[in-house]
């Protein structure tokens, strides 16, 4: 059989960093670690041909060649899944869908032949031994949860490395903690099940085999969730990885607040390579984190903890939630004075989405609450939910908190406050050549066409003299800089409900 694998286009988002991209020549940030994954998994005798359409365009000819089209999505894929699968079924493909977005929201897809939801390692082999009697259902589920060191080396070949920032890996899944608006745990469970050390470094070689040098995401909703087994193998492993190739690879991931409680744990991830983590601070509020049921958020100063964090050598990004029921007025001031102290520039910050499967999205709809779908978009200045505060206080404080976060002024701030406190390690690395066209880019685009031309001399300048150490680092945070203000600007114009709708819509499922 010819095997097409789908990627569906992210829309113009936070996380997409369209307009960051031209300044690297690349077209994504990141590959799409499932579908090569699972390619991984099918028979061998199978021809298969990736597409990403965040990297390249689906063709006619792609079309003609295939005779089966597996598709698999996040939830803010959904428009581009839906052209995608439009287009499958006029070319008479026999469409199969998996991931997030089917796993979510199956009856959105009327159009789709088979559903292999959940976790592939469970429901993919009884798919493919039912296609091959014939007798293939149309839909595959599992309340289970797979033993990931049964995951295979993902299939990178099918990639064009070319087109990415960073390639991917996954180290563990599930999550332990019971925050209500997160699906993490409603798709992966709160067991935290994670591959060997082994599986990880044979995962690395084989990219590091076709010639991959640059960064690694590990895609881990909470990397330190087993901080045993990272402290006692797989760091120290990594270290040496590291040591053997004789290079210094750059990783980072995501994890929770806790890891500021663990000075060694933060040392010996530095030492492995780690320099930057995304942390779900949600709000510097008390009563909203614990209402959401983020408890391990509270009883700590998280100000002095995200300081300690980068002063160990770990540059955080943020994630921020404006919406919660306990949020008034003054909720937005307060949002804004953490994140400029912290130094945190990456402050993701979007208005509270109840995502099918949640514990939030059960409450809204027995509260009346849920109005459509969420968009999947985190920043996109829409709620899909009715919320306590009035709801044009709530568009007006996000637009001006946006407003205000993403300013040139402001958002250069909180450059300088984090070069101020962080402490990267010290490695000896050459300029590379993409450095140096990001550099020049942004001279033009930034230092002279562009609005903040004030603030980038400036803290370019600074940067110099101050902290050089940092500069590549600077330089990469004034290109996110252009790529946020633009979301916002494209986002902020259209704010509100997801649904127009001034009454409730509760979703059947």
């Amino acid at each position: 059989m010819n095997i097409l694998l789908l990627y569906p286009e992210f829309p113009d988002t936070f996380w997409s960093f369209k307009h960051a991209l031209k300044f690297v020549k690349k077209k994504a940030s990141l590959p799409p670690l499932g579908l090569v994954t699972v390619a991984a998994m099918l028979p061998r005798q199978w021809d298969k041909k990736l597409v990403d359409l965040n990297a390249s365009a689906l063709s006619q000819k792609d079309l003609e060649w295939a005779d089966m089209a597996l598709i698999s999505a996040m939830g803010v894929q959904k428009e581009s899944a839906q052209k995608i699968i439009a287009r499958c079924r006029a070319a008479n493909l026999t469409i199969v869908a998996g991931g997030p977005l089917f796993t979510s929201e199956p009856e959105c897809f009327p159009e789709v032949d088979h559903f292999v939801l959940n976790e592939a390692e469970i429901t993919l082999p009884p798919f493919l031994e039912d296609l091959a009697n014939g007798t293939a259902r149309k839909f595959y589920r599992s309340e289970n949860y797979p033993d990931i060191k049964t995951s295979p080396v993902p299939q990178w070949e099918l990639l064009d490395m070319n087109n990415y920032v960073a390639m991917a890996i996954q180290f563990s899944r599930g999550c332990p903690y019971q925050c209500d608006f997160c699906n993490v745990t409603a798709l992966l469970g709160h067991k935290i099940r994670t591959k060997t050390s082994d599986q990880i470094l044979r995962e690395l070689d084989a990219i590091d085999e076709r010639g991959w040098r640059e960064s690694v995401f590990f895609v881990d909703d909470n990397f330190i969730a087993h901080k045993a087994y990272l402290k006692k193998d797989l760091l120290p492993k990594l270290i040496e990885w590291q040591a053997s190739k004789k290079t210094s690879r750059k990783f980072f991931t995501e994890c929770s607040i806790n890891i500021a409680d663990d000075p060694e744990l933060m040392e010996l991830m530095v030492r492995a390579g780690f320099n930057q983590v995304f942390i779900g601070i949600e709000t510097p509020d008390n009563s909203a984190l614990e209402s959401c049921g983020k408890q391990h958020n509270t009883s700590r100063d998280m100000l002095e903890n995200i300081k300690r964090i980068q002063r160990a050598g770990l540059e955080v990004q943020g994630g921020f939630i404006v919406g919660f029921d306990t949020d008034t007025p003054s909720t937005f001031q307060q949002q804004i004075e953490f994140i400029q102290n912290s130094g945190i520039v990456t402050a993701m910050v979007g208005m509270l989405q109840a995502l099918p499967g949640t514990k939030l999205y059960e409450r809204m709809k027995t509260e009346g609450r849920l109005l459509s779908s969420s968009s999947g978009d985190n920043v996109d200045s829409t709620t899909n939910i009715i919320p306590k505060m009035d709801i044009e206080v709530l568009r007006k404080g996000y637009r001006d908190m946006m407003d205000y976060l993403y300013s040139p002024k402001n958002y250069y701030q909180r450059i300088k406050t984090l070069l101020l406190e962080y402490k990267p390690a010290r490695f000896k690395s050459r300029v590379k050549p993409r450095q140096l066209v990001a550099l020049f880019r942004s001279m033009v685009v930034l230092g002279i066409v562009g609005e903040e031309r004030f603030h980038y001399w400036k803290m370019l300048v600074w940067t110099l003299f101050r902290q050089p150490h940092s500069l590549s680092l600077a330089i990469t945070l004034f290109i996110y800089g252009h790529h946020f203000r633009k979301v916002c600007a494209i986002h902020l114009k259209n704010g509100g409900y997801a649904n127009s709708a001034t009454s409730p819509i509760v979703i059947q499922r």
